[in-house]
């Protein structure tokens, strides 16, 4: 009886100890979130346009032209396109956006009802979407279908 006590009482105190360590460590995850690759998002080919994004998951029609590029608070439209499975591509559509010298999150497409699915130019679901970033430099642009990040794209805002 002792002796299963004294095991008991061991093992207890292997657990706290193990979970202490634990928690010293970092968090490798949260850190992996928080940096970022502020390179510009690669183009691609999908129907017959160029995109920016990520070839088979998420892009806009974009094709570093001056007519599509990004200028300081010039608004333009832009058809994000999405791949994915039907239970993944129902939801809310929102973009939220982050400047490479901030760490503030800005909406930069208000949530969007979004809840059917509708090829488009390749993909299994687009939205069509007005942007506007407001300063040059890099920008990171979160989409968001649901409550989920779908993906990210960087692009690149040019100075006027």
């Amino acid at each position: 009886m002792l002796k299963k006590s004294l095991v008991l009482i061991f093992a207890v105190i292997i657990s706290l100890v193990s979970t202490a360590c634990k928690n010293d460590e970092p968090n490798e995850k949260r850190v992996e979130s928080i940096q970022h690759d502020w390179k510009e998002s690669p183009l691609f080919k999908s129907g017959n346009y160029t995109m920016i994004g990520e070839e088979g998951r998420l892009g806009f029609i974009y094709d570093d032209g001056e007519v599509s590029r990004f200028y300081p608070n010039k608004t333009q439209k832009y058809m994000w396109h999405f791949w994915g499975n039907e239970d993944e591509l129902i939801g809310d559509f929102e973009v939220l956006g982050m400047h490479e010298n901030s760490n503030e999150e800005i909406i930069i497409v208000p949530k969007i009802e979004n809840t059917f699915l509708s090829p488009n130019n390749g993909a299994d679901q687009h939205s069509p979407t007005n942007m506007m970033l407001s300063k040059s430099g890099m920008w990171k642009l979160d989409a968001y279908i649901g409550d989920r990040l779908f993906g990210s794209v960087y692009v690149k805002v040019h100075k006027n």
